[in-house]
């Protein structure tokens, strides 16, 4: 029969590889769970707001407050980085928005112009 003990020193470096995993593991699981998702176009609110991922396929009969240069981007709703290609917006808590995308809040935002 073949001896299969395990040394301290094999036994204490697994011990501390484990210790050392689980918190990362569990820190890697938050952040994943806590990144906004890109708000569907079929979402209620979404809906609702008449939000559209891009601007440019905005119907103009049927949004007479649309005009060409509007986009999440310049609105005053819209709080993600400036130059990014998506954000989070104040009308969709705890979802991002297209920069280029638009809705039927859309305001301009301070000190922008179109």
């Amino acid at each position: 029969m073949e001896d299969t003990r395990i040394s301290r020193r094999r036994l204490l470096q697994g011990a501390m590889t484990g210790l050392v995993a689980v918190p990362a593991a569990a820190l890697i699981a938050r952040e994943a769970a806590a990144a906004p998702a890109l708000i569907d176009e079929s979402d209620p609110a979404a809906k609702a707001l008449a939000y559209l991922h891009d601007a440019k396929k905005v119907d103009a009969a049927a949004n007479a407050t649309y005009k060409n240069g509007q986009v999440c981007d310049n609105c005053i709703q819209y709080t993600g980085t400036a130059g990014a290609g998506q954000g989070s917006c104040n009308m969709f808590p705890g979802k991002l928005v297209k920069a280029k995308g638009w809705c039927k809040v859309w305001v301009l935002k301070p000190g922008a112009k179109l």
